[in-house]
C-alpha cells in the first residue's frame, strides 16, 4: 500500500483519437505458441521482486522459446503512456492499470473482452468489489490484481488510558469513545480523539453507503447522480457529527494528502485516523515507537456489528485488443491469478484479487482488519469519466467544505454536488 494515494487518484480523460501510435510490444507470437516474447508492464511497488522473478522464470520453463520481457512501470505519466501504447499496434501483452482507469480504456475499445475467461482466471474467488471495476457494458476486460482500503488506526495506549475497553463497533459507540477521549486528553489543545481532515471523500463513502445511498445510479451506458437521496445526505451528515464532536483541527478545504495525515498523527496528539495500515510506517518515520502503539478497527456502521462499506482502491490486469500474444497473455493471467502467487500478493500486505485466501494478510493484526473489511468493498461507478471527477474539479470534494464549513445547508450542498457531478458522468 505504499503508493495507495496514487492508486486511488483517477485518471485524467483519455482522448485517444490524440494519442501516437508508438508501441512498446515486442510480440511476434500471435498463436500463443512457439517462441515469441511476451511484454509485460506492472507497476512500482505493486507485485514484489520475489515475486515477479519466481512467476517469469515459472512461466518460461512451461512455455519454451517464450521469453518475458517484464517492464515496471512509474505512476508518474503512466496516463498518457498507456494512452498512448494502447492506441498502438505493438503494444505490451499484460498491462496493470488502475482501478478507476480500467473503464474508460474499456470504452474506448482498446482492452480485449476477457468475459470467457473469467472461470479460467480463479473467476470464483474475485474480489467482488474489485471485481466490479473492472467491468464494461455486461462484459469484463479487467482481471482483479490487488486491493486495499480504509480501517480506523488508533492508539491502544490512548484508549486504555482513557478507559476504553472494546473497540467501537457502532456509529454510537465511536462517538462514545471520542467523548472519552476528550475528557481524558482534552486539556492539550493540541489533542485530537480524531483527525478527520474536511475532503477525505474515500472515507465519506462509507458513510453514504452504510445509510444506504451512493454516489451514483448506471443509468444506460451513463449514469445518474444521486447525492441528493437520502441515504447520501445521512452519511455527509454522520460525517459532520464526526468532524464536530472530535474537534478536529484538519483542513475543512483539502484532503487527507495535504498535509499528510499519517505525519499528522505520527507528531503523538492523535488518537484516531481514517487510513490504510501502510500509512502507519509512514508515521513511524516521525516517531518509530507509534508502530506498536497502533492498533485497528473496522470502519463502524450504525447498526452495531455491522462495519460500514468500504472504499476498494487498486489494480487491474488487462489484455490491450491489438497484443501479438493473446493466448499467452491469458495463460500468463492464469498462473499470475492462481493461488500461489496471490498467497505472496497476500504476504506483501495487499488484499489479492482472485484468492479468497487472506491468511497470510491476517498474520498482520491490521492487515486482518482490512482483509475482513475488503469483503465489504465497492468501488466507484464504472463510469469511463470518472477519471474526470478526481483529476478535476471534484462535486465531492467542494459539497463536504461547502456543508462542514457552513456555506451551505446539506440540502444545498448536495444538490450542487448532484448537478455539477451529472454534468461530467450523465452523458
Amino acid at each position: 500500500m505504499k503508493r495507495w494515494l496514487k492508486l486511488v487518484a483517477g485518471a485524467a480523460a483519455i482522448t485517444l483519437a490524440t494519442a501516437g501510435c508508438a508501441g512498446s510490444g515486442g510480440g511476434d507470437n500471435a498463436s500463443g505458441s512457439g517462441t515469441g516474447t511476451l511484454t509485460v508492464w506492472l507497476m512500482t511497488g505493486s507485485a514484489p521482486d520475489s515475486l515477479s522473478g519466481a512467476l517469469n522464470k515459472e512461466f518460461e520453463a512451461a512455455h519454451a522459446g517464450v521469453k518475458v520481457d517484464y517492464q515496471i512501470q512509474q505512476w508518474n505519466g503512466i496516463q498518457q503512456k498507456l494512452t498512448t501504447a494502447l492506441a498502438g499496434d505493438n503494444p505490451p501483452d499484460v498491462i496493470e492499470v488502475g482501478n478507476t482507469q480500467t473503464p474508460a480504456f474499456a470504452s474506448q475499445g482498446v482492452l480485449e473482452d476477457l468475459t470467457s475467461s473469467v472461470n479460467d482466471l480463479n473467476g470464483a474467488q474475485w474480489l467482488a468489489g474489485l471485481k466490479a471495476s473492472g467491468e464494461y457494458d455486461g462484459k469484463t476486460y479487467g482481471v482483479p490484481f490487488y486491493a486495499a482500503n480504509r480501517e480506523v488506526l488508533y492508539r491502544k495506549d490512548m484508549f486504555e488510558q482513557a478507559g476504553i475497553t472494546a473497540t467501537p463497533a457502532s456509529n454510537a459507540e465511536w462517538l462514545d469513545a471520542i467523548t472519552k477521549l476528550k475528557a481524558k486528553f482534552g486539556s492539550d489543545p493540541q489533542f485530537q480523539p480524531l483527525y478527520l481532515p474536511g475532503q477525505y471523500w474515500y472515507s465519506l463513502l462509507s458513510f453514504i453507503w452504510d445509510n444506504g445511498g451512493d454516489i451514483a445510479k448506471a443509468d444506460g451506458k451513463s449514469f445518474k447522480s444521486t447525492l441528493d437521496s437520502a441515504g447520501s445526505k445521512a452519511g455527509l451528515e454522520f460525517y459532520k457529527q464526526l468532524v464536530d464532536a472530535s474537534g478536529t483541527t484538519a483542513p475543512k478545504d483539502n484532503d487527507e494528502a495535504t498535509p499528510q495525515q499519517a505525519g499528522i498523527y505520527g507528531g503523538g496528539k492523535v488518537a484516531m485516523f481514517i487510513g490504510t495500515p501502510g500509512e502507519v510506517a509512514t508515521a513511524a518515520k516521525t516517531d518509530p515507537t507509534i508502530t506498536d502503539k497502533t492498533g485497528a478497527f473496522a470502519i463502524p456502521g450504525k447498526t452495531a456489528g455491522q462495519p460500514a462499506p468500504v472504499f476498494l482502491g487498486g489494480s487491474n490486469l488487462v489484455v490491450p485488443v491489438n497484443s501479438k500474444n493473446k493466448d499467452l497473455a491469458k495463460e500468463y493471467l492464469k498462473l499470475l491469478s492462481g493461488d500461489k502467487y496471490m498467497t505472496q500478493m497476500a504476504a506483501a500486505g495487499y488484499v489479492p484479487g482472485t484468492s479468497s485466501d487472506v491468511s497470510a494478510l491476517s498474520k498482520d493484526p491490521l492487515g486482518a482488519v482490512m482483509a475482513t473489511a475488503s469483503k465489504n468493498g465497492r468501488a466507484v461507478p464504472t463510469s469511463p469519466k470518472w477519471g474526470e471527477v478526481e483529476s478535476g474539479q471534484n462535486p465531492l470534494k467542494d459539497m463536504l467544505t461547502a456543508y462542514l464549513t457552513g456555506k451551505k445547508t446539506v440540502d444545498q450542498a448536495t444538490a450542487d454536488a448532484n448537478a455539477a457531478l451529472d454534468k461530467i458522468i450523465g452523458g
